[in-house]
């Protein structure tokens, strides 16, 4: 087990993405660990997400990515960049790769990049357009004189919520393939707070995955029946071969945008799940101490309760 609680104040971490979700999140737990947080933003950052990062005592630093050399300044002394970015190949390739060339340039010994997702190092190339650009990412940093650590967590617990659909009308737990298929999902919350913990850790290891919960469709409808009363059952909805027919015939009717996460993209990374291919095969979560996790169970419970309050 590794702890971070003796890291001195001044330990002084860059993060790009603070103005984003999982960003936010992340820069919050540094501060809360008493690191010095300092948050690269783009000129003309929305100033409401700039006032609450300055509420927790975060540095902001406004500056354009196409300025290595300003870039490069704000890394100075800095243990570790994380990356929070969240997009295409613009982002993850193009504004990502100049941050990691900054942080080179900069000497700084630590780079955590934005990955933060299932294990994409055992899912097949071109079965999902924004993983393959994690593994071209990889591919670039693992090439660089930088120590790197990946965190992977599954599917953001969120997904529970509704937006993969999963609990469906008729108490039934949709899924494709096999009910009994582990999924793991992970709270933002968690990931932030144990992204902190692996900045502030100089001997963290190359990869580490995590996962709040994994629970098959099966037991989320055991879940469901505990928390409502009703019995629920799964639904099989068809095998993973027809659930790329599906992504392949909704892909084909989207038009072509920018968008990060269209309809597609997300059945994409339900299939990695679904499938299995991006199960997390061992986990790290009692690395910095044990805590609680929060499980697919309160967050069922959660939104059922919401759902039922007028």
């Amino acid at each position: 087990m590794h702890t971070t609680e003796q890291d001195p104040p001044s330990v002084r971490v860059v993060l790009a993405g603070a103005t984003g979700d999982l960003g936010r999140r992340i820069a919050h737990a540094l501060a809360a660990r008493g690191a010095q947080v300092v948050a690269l933003v783009r000129p003309g950052s929305n100033p409401q997400h700039l006032a609450g990062l300055r509420a927790e005592g975060i540095q902001i630093h406004a500056v354009s990515f196409d300025d290595a050399e300003d870039l490069r300044a704000a890394m100075t002394d800095a243990v570790c960049v994380v990356s929070a970015l969240n997009g295409l190949e613009a982002v993850i390739i193009g504004l990502q790769g100049r941050l990691l060339d900054a942080a080179v340039a900069a000497g700084v010994p630590r780079f955590i990049p934005s990955d933060f997702s299932l294990d994409y190092t055992r899912t097949r190339v071109g079965d999902n357009r924004n993983l393959d650009l994690r593994r071209r990412f990889m591919a670039q940093l693992d090439q660089a004189p930088i120590a790197a650590t990946s965190i992977l967590n599954g599917g953001f617990i969120k997904l529970l919520e509704g937006d993969a659909r999963l609990v469906g009308p008729g108490h039934r737990v949709m899924h494709f393939g096999d009910a009994d298929q582990p999924l793991d999902f992970t709270a933002k919350d968690d990931v932030a707070t144990f992204t902190a913990a692996a900045a502030l850790d100089a001997d963290a290891p190359r990869w580490l995955r995590i996962a709040g919960d994994s629970v098959s469709p099966a037991q989320i409808a055991t879940c469901m029946r505990d928390i409502t009363g009703h019995r629920y059952r799964t639904f099989r909805t068809g095998g993973i071969g027809t659930m790329s027919a599906i992504i392949a015939a909704v892909r084909a009717l989207t038009p072509d945008t920018d968008a990060p996460f269209p309809a597609w993209q997300g059945m994409q990374y339900l299939r990695d799940m679904m499938s299995g291919r991006g199960k997390l095969q061992t986990l790290d979560n009692t690395r910095y101490g044990d805590r609680r996790w929060v499980s697919a169970r309160d967050t069922l419970a959660r939104c059922t309760l919401k759902a039922e309050t007028p």
